[in-house]
């Protein structure tokens, strides 16, 4: 085992300089935050929208109400694309929480990062047991053509949560698309973690709940990508998934997803300082994120 290196991975993903960011406010909530060059390109570009008070970023009326947001924001998302500030445009709209839970906006999943506002995910760890009781995992090798992470390592299945779906639609929905489960497998399979995704990107921060489920299955279940954007599942040994963390051959929240499973199989025993670093990125199953 390769704990220490482990440890030096997941500090790596979980912990980042803060400094460089102000917070947003939209409607009068803080629900973001932006970096010095978004906070540069909202001032020049969009002061009829965003504005800055005392080091915080405010955007909108608090009178203005979802269908109002959701179309400024749009409008102004289109503008940003135009510009050349977004890349991995997608047409597909994710949903922004107030700290009440309550829906604030839909808004163009590749616009949430430059605002860092936190979106929600759904993660898979596919398990197996094999006959002589050792525990293996799926593991997913993405497309070379995708245009994020190509060629990366992924979980048996990640994506998404858009604007309108349930956790449990995302989970069915993701499940079949990347890996060919059928959704009858999934329809009552509990949530074995929360876990929360926060790193800088380019584009801005990316901040993602994941709603991580295990799902254990059997000799004759081999994952199959329906989509193509995956361009194979491997069944590897914890050993193998502990050097691909290592080597950082996982996306980051693949990673993160993967070495929150390891360590709640014990593969690591009870190390401080591992379960202390999960510890500040673990939220409490079933509990609704929206918002945090």
């Amino acid at each position: 085992m390769q704990l220490q290196a482990v440890s030096s991975a997941l500090e790596q993903i979980v912990c980042y300089d803060q400094s460089g960011y102000i917070p947003l406010e939209i409607a009068g909530q803080r629900i973001g935050c932006v970096n010095q060059a978004w906070r540069e390109r909202l001032l020049s570009l969009e002061s009829d929208i965003f504005r800055e008070e005392d080091g915080v970023m405010k955007a909108l009326d608090d009178e203005a109400g979802f269908a109002e947001r959701s179309a400024t924001l749009a409008a102004a998302a289109l503008r940003w694309r135009e510009a050349g500030w977004l890349n991995g445009w997608r047409d597909e709209k994710f949903t922004a929480f107030f700290n009440d839970a309550s829906a604030a906006f839909e808004m163009e999943r590749a616009a949430f990062r430059p605002l860092g506002l936190t979106s929600r995910a759904v993660h898979l760890n596919g398990l197996m047991r094999m006959p002589d009781g050792e525990v293996r995992m799926w593991v997913g090798r993405r497309s070379p053509f995708k245009d994020v992470a190509p060629n990366r390592l992924d979980n048996l299945m990640g994506g998404g949560i858009a604007a309108g779906e349930t956790i449990q639609i995302a989970l069915e929905r993701e499940g079949w698309e990347e890996a060919g489960i059928p959704p009858t497998r999934l329809e009552l399979l509990p949530q074995t973690a929360l876990l929360l995704a926060e790193r800088p990107v380019p584009r801005g921060l990316h901040r993602e709940w994941l709603y991580v489920f295990d799902l254990w299955l059997g000799a004759g279940e081999i994952p199959q990508n329906q989509d193509g954007e995956v361009a194979e599942h491997v069944l590897m040994t914890l050993a193998e998934v502990e050097q691909h963390l290592v080597n950082g051959q996982f996306m980051s929240d693949a990673a993160l997803t993967a070495i929150d499973c390891l360590a709640r199989l014990g593969y690591w025993g009870d190390d401080e300082k591992l379960h202390a670093l999960l510890a500040r990125v673990r939220g409490v199953v079933g509990t609704d994120t929206a918002g945090r």
